[in-house]
């Protein structure tokens, strides 16, 4: 079973997982997103934390697969779009691996 839950941006990604692995209800996240650069500084911003605060979970010993991408222009996110299976497919593997040591 899957669920989607659709969060304003990329850096509400880590809390929203947060919360629904707080609810116990699923073993495994796939983290998906875009940030497409601007003209400021933001761009670097949102993809770090987004990315940190993932990384910070996944230490936690949840199984997340990171799928937001990071990209110059649309077309080029459009082109990278096969990356969600690669994420979700990272997902399985940690969970496995956290099945595999008894963490799960």
């Amino acid at each position: 079973m899957h669920e989607t839950i659709e969060v304003p941006g990329a850096l509400e990604i880590p809390g929203a997982i947060a919360l629904a692995a707080g609810a116990g209800a699923h073993e495994a996240f796939v983290a998906l997103g875009c940030v497409i650069r601007g003209e400021t500084f933001h761009f670097e911003v949102v993809a770090g934390e987004s990315a940190r605060g993932l990384m910070a979970l996944t230490l936690d010993g949840l199984a997340i697969g990171n799928g937001i991408l990071t990209v110059e222009t649309a077309a080029q996110a459009r082109a990278r779009l096969a990356k969600a299976g690669e994420a979700a497919a990272a997902a399985l593997a940690l969970l496995a691996l956290r099945q595999r040591f008894g963490a799960g």
